[in-house]
């Protein structure tokens, strides 16, 4: 069983800018579409697990829905999957601990940790077992901080580093216990 994080980030550390905004995500050109490990990220994971707000950001990319394995949204507020997704996501509420035993009994292991909030839910709870940040070399100067507050430092090794497109760079962190 493992939880993992796959997100980019600037190098002052948001995963959104001021206004919410991802746009700069794509600040660099990829005209060959590199999927910067996405594709085996999905070929080792059972689920998605993404707050209400990634959730949302997601449906507004003008794309088709971009992820082949089921994908839990958790949310306090959402009572109902939105119409067009019923058969792409389901509903859960509750801390880490408490969702982590329910869809491990549904045969969901390995999970993709995603959306800000959630992450440093799952950090603060020390859930999460792998980081894979892909830094893309902005500075926002505020926004969306990927990281929060933690009542004790959590470990981390570095498993590998690569860089893509000769600008950014993804380091892979492995939880240390």
């Amino acid at each position: 069983m493992s939880n993992i994080v796959f997100i980019a980030t600037s190098l002052d550390g948001y995963i959104a800018d001021k206004q919410g905004s991802i746009d700069w995500l794509h600040a660099i050109p990829n005209p060959d579409n590199v999927d910067m490990g996405f594709g085996p990220l999905m070929s080792r994971i059972d689920a998605i697990v993404m707050g209400r707000n990634t959730f949302d950001i997601v449906r507004s990319f003008d794309c088709d829905w971009p992820y082949p394995k089921p994908v839990c949204v958790l949310s306090n507020t959402l009572e109902t999957v939105p119409e067009g997704y019923e058969d792409k996501v389901f509903l859960m509420k509750g801390t880490p601990e408490a969702i982590l035993p329910q869809l491990h009994q549904q045969g969901l292991h390995n999970l993709y940790i995603d959306g800000g909030v959630t992450i440093q839910h799952f950090l603060q709870a020390d859930c999460i077992d792998e980081l894979i940040i892909t830094t893309i070399p902005v500075l926002l100067g505020g926004g969306a901080p990927l990281f929060g507050d933690l009542a004790n430092p959590l470990h981390f090794r570095l498993q590998k580093s690569e860089v893509f497109l000769d600008t950014i760079v993804q380091n892979h962190f492995v939880r240390q216990r």
